[in-house]
């Protein structure tokens, strides 16, 4: 058989496991190529730990690069326009003619048109966790709000890990007493997607702890001169440190190829990924599966990983001749680390009918070292 080229847009970790898989499963004549503007792969659940000084930034990355040692064409180049009936990524040096893509540029992030939320701090990516950690360090007394400003937003559970992380911090720093910590979200409750008894789980926890937790509340702006959140009913939010998870969107590029739905992301096939042109599939956060009860499957990297093997393994088959069908079946996890050298682990069927079945084991060491293995594991494992 003719050999194939296989684009990959994002070496997040959709794109990496994908990149991996296919790789390890295909003949050379095919060829498998990562796209991606930064040449930095980012273990995002270890960013609070770059926002609390308990890692350096150089300590939590990768470098894409490296996969070109196991036979992964990389090209660090931005997509400008992507075209799925030519199939084509023109990109700002050059193009690449594709047979199959795999769609996974992850979310992009934006202030949503929210006037002085751009001020804001953020752990959200590597530059604003570095950022803040002075920022942190610096805060003797006063309001820590955590806002979460619209949904859906990837790693549903990092606000509220967030919020623990702080408690732990200004209590190993002497200051807890004159350290507030509040989070400001539109949910309901915490991990809305997981249920109401997951939700008052989390809340109790946040509340044991002194967490303040506003819900149900809607930014309308924020008053970076009188230091407030001001919310549609009126009401207003002091702070002295704002932490704020970003707005997440769709890539341009996606949007403007047109391969986004009425949701705002990619609509795909829950099980397969495939979107409805042939030959291009979506994972990880740039989608929207709709669930059972109506809200949408997590934007999480451990539904990327499964979604990446998904998609690869059925690439392969495909071209390799082979019968058999993979299939995700919404199952996943998470860490949700809460300091004290503990952590809980979020875990379930996400696909269940007629809700989700998601579970939430108590904090224990056992979970904060698993995180801390997992970490490590990773950046030697794919690279």
């Amino acid at each position: 058989m003719e050999g194939k080229t296989i684009a990959i847009l994002g070496g997040g970790v959709g794109g990496v496991v994908a990149a991996y898989r296919l790789r390890r499963l295909l003949p050379p004549e095919h060829r498998v190529v990562v796209v991606d503007r930064s040449p930095m792969h980012v273990f995002a659940p270890a960013l609070t730990w770059v926002m609390l000084g308990l890692r350096h930034p150089a300590q939590v990355v990768a470098d894409l690069r490296a996969l070109r040692r196991r036979g992964i064409e990389v090209i660090l180049d931005e997509v400008i326009a992507i075209d799925v009936y030519h199939r084509r990524l023109a990109m700002t040096q050059g193009e690449l003619s594709f047979d199959y893509l795999i769609l996974s540029p992850g979310a992009e992030y934006g202030t949503g048109g929210i006037p002085g939320l751009a001020q804001a701090w953020t752990y959200y990516h590597l530059d604003g966790a570095e950022a803040l950690r002075d920022q942190l360090a610096g805060l003797q007394e006063g309001r820590v709000v955590i806002l979460i400003p619209s949904l859906p937003y990837k790693c549903p559970a990092a606000p509220y890990e967030g919020a623990f992380l702080l408690d732990w911090y200004y209590r190993r720093l002497g200051r807890r007493q004159q350290v507030e910590i509040q989070i400001v979200t539109p949910e309901p409750h915490p991990l809305p997607v997981a249920g109401p008894q997951v939700g008052t789980q989390l809340a109790e926890m946040l509340a044991a702890r002194q967490i303040i937790f506003s819900p149900n509340a809607r930014v309308q702006a924020v008053d970076q001169d009188r230091k407030v959140v001001l919310l549609n009913d009126g009401a207003e939010v002091p702070f002295d440190l704002l932490i704020a998870v970003p707005v997440h969107s769709a890539p341009a590029v996606v949007r403007e190829a047109g391969l986004t739905g009425p949701s705002g992301w990619v609509e795909v096939d829950p099980h397969t990924m495939a979107t409805p042109w042939e030959g291009v599939f979506a994972i990880g956060d740039v989608t929207h599966i709709p669930l059972a009860h109506g809200l949408p499957l997590p934007k999480a990297g451990v539904f990327a990983h499964g979604q990446a093997e998904v998609v690869a393994r059925n690439l392969a088959s495909r071209l390799l001749g082979r019968a058999g069908r993979h299939a995700f079946d919404g199952r996943g996890q998470c860490f949700l680390e809460t300091g004290f050298g503990r952590a809980s682990l979020a875990y379930g069927d996400f696909y269940a009918q007629p809700a989700p079945e998601v579970h939430v084991r108590n904090p224990s060491p056992l979970w904060y070292w698993a995180k801390r293995g997992f970490a490590w594991w990773w950046l030697r494992h794919w690279f």
